[in-house]
């Protein structure tokens, strides 16, 4: 198991992670401590609890965002399968035909023979 020092708000914190996640864990918390800056700096420091429960909400606003456009986006391939299937049978239908035609004249000149 890995540990990694990180420093949020000035404070640092001894963080176990599994091993090979050091340099995520480092990257999510300069991400946090970024974030807590920006709080610092247009509410002032009204406290560690008050600052990670500020900065909490804020990343679960982003996180809800990104899911919801993750969402949004799948719903639109979706579509564009269903489109693109649409237009595939569209176009495929005629050709199946004209085929299944050709087929039953060779198939009637075969029996008549």
């Amino acid at each position: 198991m890995g540990q990694v020092a990180v420093s949020i708000n000035g404070r640092d914190y001894r963080i176990s992670c599994d091993e090979g996640q050091e340099e995520r864990l480092e990257r999510l918390a300069a991400y946090v401590d970024e974030q807590i800056s920006d709080l610092v700096s247009s509410v002032g420091n009204v406290g560690d609890v008050r600052l990670m429960v500020m900065a909490s909400l804020l990343v679960a606003d982003k996180l809800f965002d990104g899911n919801n456009e993750i969402e949004r986006l799948r719903a639109q391939l979706a579509q564009a399968k269903q489109g693109a299937a649409s237009e595939t049978d569209a176009t495929v239908a005629p050709l199946v035909e004209a085929i299944a035609r050709r087929v039953e004249d060779i198939a009637t000149e075969l029996e008549s023979t």
